[in-house]
């Protein structure tokens, strides 16, 4: 596969590294998942975090990836709209929730021990699979309340988004645009010099 680092895993959570496939460079915006080939070198990326994602369940990803791109598409666009409203500080549409639960709903899940930890497992076609644990993490967030932390960077070319528990963190990431600030900051103060 491609290289691991051409996704921004800043977060930690499935729906927020899924919206974070689209960010900024050199001042336009980019998506990381135009083609079919994006979306499996994605999802490589983020099977390291879900352990039941074997050579089967894979082989039956490519069997449907144009289909599965285009549902990754409009559950990511879902996700962004809802998310950067409540990142402005609205509160959680019922509508947002809903549509969620309809995504678990086609495929439910069943559970299984993982190293210790007692894990969901959808059942279904595989992009229901898919959506359905990227519903679930949107949905665990929101139940954890954890939205009630969720900032934009505080760089303004910046469209990622993070949680931010601890309520000091400005930069979706150091290496980012945390990174950037410092260095134009001290060529700044170099020149004044």
């Amino acid at each position: 596969m491609t290289e691991t680092n051409k996704f921004p895993l800043i977060s930690g959570h499935l729906s927020l590294d899924l919206i974070n496939t689209e960010l900024v460079r050199r001042g336009q915006r980019q998506d990381l998942l135009l083609s079919e080939g994006d979306v499996l070198d994605w999802l490589y990326v983020i099977n390291k975090e879900n352990f039941f994602w074997d050579d089967k369940l894979y082989a039956k990803v490519k069997e449907r990836i144009r289909q599965l791109l285009l549902c990754v598409l409009e559950i990511r666009a879902v996700l962004r709209g809802s998310f950067e409203s409540i990142a402005d500080g609205e509160p959680i549409q019922d509508d947002f929730i809903n549509f969620l639960e309809k995504k678990i709903d086609k495929a439910p899940f069943t559970y299984k021990l993982i190293n210790q930890k007692l894990t969901p497992i959808p059942v279904g076609e595989v992009e229901d699979v898919l959506l359905s644990l990227i519903a679930f993490d949107a949905l665990t967030l929101i139940g954890e309340n954890k939205l009630a932390f969720l900032k934009r960077c505080s760089n303004p070319d910046c469209v990622l988004l993070f949680i931010d528990e601890g309520g000091r963190r400005k930069w979706c990431s150091m290496k980012i645009c945390g990174n950037r600030k410092k260095v134009a900051r001290f060529q700044q103060n170099k020149s004044d010099e």
